[in-house]
């Protein structure tokens, strides 16, 4: 049996019916544990003792929390939409692990799987959001861009700035549980909506399916071009059935505003440019944000989002504001000094190598962002970037005059 909210997002019409009423506070407060029940139970010739995955020699945070008692009174249950227990799972289980991160080993096929599924998704999610509680917590929500303070990096070291965010349809299966159709109906309702910016947001839909080699190697040169995914982490958590089937870039006229659709998330929004205006590139981020969802809203449609998790995405690594604020930064000797990650650590940094999470850095250029994404704002977690970023800055300035630097103090997390 659906659940009653599940029914009320059945139809495009009853989704704006629900805008008009609140969006998505209304559908955020609907959301909820008490108005969300599983779907028709699995029928299982063995036990679940039978079925449960051999996790040992595993380190992600779904093995980590996973336990028989757990999957026994999980693995029956689907949501709303005939999403499982097994299917979240199944990257966590095909891949024991990371060498650099601890990954979160498990992925949402709707919204409704962070409800069905909470006895296993609510300890995972504490675990990686470093103690948030989606019981007890909630989440803000801040796109004022005015609120940030010293934006402008020493672009003797910064070399360009990017924020970047994703964001859902509600009532649409997310990417490793859709079906054909409803990655269509995304990629129609998203690209319907982009056609209405305006000004410096005004830009052009380009389909994987339907570009031309012309315009395909323009997306490559200007590093535009996502691929299909070949990591194991997403290929196993269903991300790249029927590619490229409805999968596509948008972009503004010019090349600083971006949006990545059905790619891992129904969208991917991107605000980016050379240089060190942090200030500039978050700006454009919230004013092309708020655009398009005021354009989504018009059509009906509206984002997954609660007072809980915030924005809702595939991955339990991006719920809250699914932010991740970026530069690319100059450090080739504080990236030398032992003390660099635990400096990094301390300022709820997180280092990258700048062709991703599974690359070296070259050169002693980093890809330095911020480590949160549930539990504060966007302002404020763009605000720790800065700060933190002008505080590697002034270490590298100092190791190059031969002075002393100093480890900070560890940053609160939760404000």
């Amino acid at each position: 049996m659906a659940s009653s909210f599940s029914r009320i997002l059945s139809s495009k019409r009853n989704v704006g019916i629900l805008s008009l009423v609140g969006g998505s506070v209304a559908a955020g407060f609907l959301l909820h544990r008490e108005h969300v029940t599983a779907g028709e139970p699995l029928r299982r010739r063995y036990p679940a003792s039978a079925e449960y995955p051999d996790l040992r020699k595993h380190n992600n945070c779904m093995a980590s929390n996973l336990t028989p008692a757990i999957y026994a009174k999980l693995c029956d249950k689907t949501t709303p939409n005939g999403f499982t227990l097994d299917q979240a799972i199944q990257t966590g289980v095909d891949n024991p692990g990371h060498p650099f991160i601890k990954t979160v080993g498990m992925v949402a096929g709707d919204e409704e799987s962070y409800e069905v599924f909470a006895d296993l998704l609510d300890p995972v999610i504490k675990e990686r959001h470093n103690g948030y509680d989606p019981n007890t917590m909630k989440h803000p929500t801040d796109l004022d861009s005015s609120k940030l303070h010293s934006g402008n990096f020493d672009e003797r070291y910064v070399l360009s700035s990017r924020v970047r965010t994703g964001r859902s349809i509600r009532g649409l299966s997310l990417p490793p549980a859709c079906t054909r159709a409803e990655r269509r109906e995304v990629e129609r309702v998203v690209v319907d909506a982009l056609a209405g910016l305006k000004g410096d947001l005004t830009g052009r839909y380009y389909s994987l399916t339907q570009m031309t080699e012309k315009e395909q190697q323009q997306l490559i040169d200007d590093h535009f071009l996502f691929d299909k995914p070949v990591s194991p982490l997403l290929t196993c958590a269903g991300m790249a059935r029927d590619w490229p089937d409805a999968r596509g870039i948008w972009h503004n006229n010019e090349k600083t505003f971006l949006i990545w659709v059905n790619e891992e998330d129904h969208t991917r929004v991107i605000s980016m440019e050379k240089g060190g205006n942090m200030k500039r590139v978050f700006d454009r981020f919230c004013k092309g944000l708020k655009e398009v969802e005021r354009l989504i809203q018009e059509r009906g449609w509206e984002f997954m989002w609660n007072e809980r998790l915030g924005y809702v995405l595939t991955c339990p690594s991006n719920l809250g504001t699914g932010l991740r604020a970026g530069v690319h930064v100059k450090l080739p000797l504080l990236s030398k000094d032992p003390r660099f990650s635990k400096i990094l650590d301390n300022l709820r940094l997180q280092k990258r190598g700048t062709g991703g999470v599974d690359t070296a850095a070259v050169g002693g250029v980093f890809d330095i962002s911020n480590l949160d994404r549930l539990g504060q704002s966007e302002v404020q977690l763009v605000q720790t970037v800065v700060d933190g970023v002008n505080y590697l800055i002034e270490c590298e300035k100092r190791l190059e005059k031969g002075q002393e630097i100093k480890v900070p103090p560890p940053l609160k997390q939760f404000k």
